[in-house]
């Protein structure tokens, strides 16, 4: 014992190779140090004749993060400081993310909530001047959603039907060939499926149509209802699925009654995301479905207006009338990808499994 008592003795404490400390910055240190970020930023700006506010806060955000850094080492210690240093990172890379969208609804919502009312939204632009007051986007709105709805009903199934083969049937060269495809897919510009659709269609002899547009439309939703469904049941714990043939019931009852209601949620908000993706397109109308003025209530036959294209054309006329419409069409289109956005999260929200305490 008395060997073994020398020998531990001898042994020697490992050393940290940077002293804790167990002082700690005060609570308020971090909004004064944002406080004092922003007046640096602003003061440089101002006295070097920088003119763009994104400048200031540029310099202001460097400032933060040097100064959270500098003052939690003088205080805290290098190590408590680093771990400051990451979460001031975290934060400056969130504003600068969060910031541009803010101004840019910001923007929108004070250049169009001025032309948005009851008459902006019940009426089309047929017989209206372009430079004169008055006409509204019903035309454009009815289009748009005839085009996604259409859109959606082709994609949602195939995009929904591919994902269940790839997780619960893809074995072997024909799963790795659909999955390549899929990812090629992903990345394609909508200028080219507008061309393939194009193309289809003066060989078949179909003229301009809203259906023309859908199909252009399905084909960038498909890959991502195949990527989002993709993932959501993959989620899905493989125990569910083996208790389930425990009992002899068949796969693809399993898979009906038992894994897609799992995932449902993840489902809906993957199918919502590719409809807010696909909304927004205008290459693909602008080739398939071209404009109108008028109301046209038939998505098969003849020419449709969609939002995109209609703030497109606004814009383009270049008059304060047609700028103020451009900006008002925007306005409701933002609004309803948000909307889309809102629901997703609701259906998830609502069909996420619920845990018991």
């Amino acid at each position: 014992m008395s060997t073994a008592t020398s020998v531990s003795d001898r042994t020697p404490v490992p050393e940290l190779s940077q002293p804790l400390t167990a002082a700690r910055l005060p609570r308020w240190a971090p909004a004064g140090l944002v406080v004092l970020a922003i007046a640096l930023g602003c003061g440089i700006g101002a006295g070097f004749g920088l003119s763009s506010h994104i400048q200031w806060g540029l310099i202001a955000a460097l400032f933060y993060v040097a100064l959270s850094f500098g003052v939690s080492a003088k205080v805290e210690g290098v190590r408590q400081a680093k771990d400051r240093l990451a979460t001031s990172l975290v934060w400056v890379a969130f504003i600068l993310a969060v910031v541009p969208l803010l101004a840019l609804l910001i923007y929108t919502v004070q250049q169009g909530a001025s032309v948005v009312d009851g008459n902006f939204l019940t009426h089309s632009m047929r017989g209206v001047i372009s430079s004169g007051p008055g006409g509204g986007i019903y035309h454009a709105l009815l289009g748009t959603l005839q085009q996604v709805g259409l859109a959606t009903l082709i994609a949602a199934p195939i995009g929904l039907l591919t994902a269940v083969y790839l997780v619960e049937y893809g074995r072997g060269r024909l799963a790795k060939v659909v999955t390549f495809f899929v990812d090629v897919m992903t990345g394609i510009p909508s200028i080219v499926a507008g061309l393939f659709i194009l193309a289809v269609c003066n060989m078949a002899h179909f003229g301009f149509s809203g259906f023309s547009g859908s199909i252009a439309l399905s084909i960038l939703m498909m890959p991502v209802v195949v990527r989002s469904t993709e993932e959501m049941l993959k989620l899905v714990p493989n125990e569910l699925r083996e208790a389930s043939y425990a009992l002899g019931v068949p796969k693809w009852k399993t898979i009906l009654r038992i894994v897609l209601p799992t995932a449902i949620g993840g489902i809906t908000t993957g199918v919502m995301l590719a409809v807010a993706r696909i909304t927004g397109e205008t290459a693909p109308v602008m080739m398939l479905v071209f404009v109108s003025d008028s109301i046209n209530s038939d998505p098969f036959h003849g020419p449709q207006m969609n939002l995109p294209v209609y703030i497109w054309q606004q814009y383009g006329y270049g008059l304060p009338t047609t700028y103020a419409r451009a900006w008002g069409a925007a306005l409701v289109l933002i609004a309803f990808v948000m909307a889309l956005n809102l629901i997703a999260r609701g259906i998830a929200r609502w069909r996420s499994p619920k845990t018991g305490h």
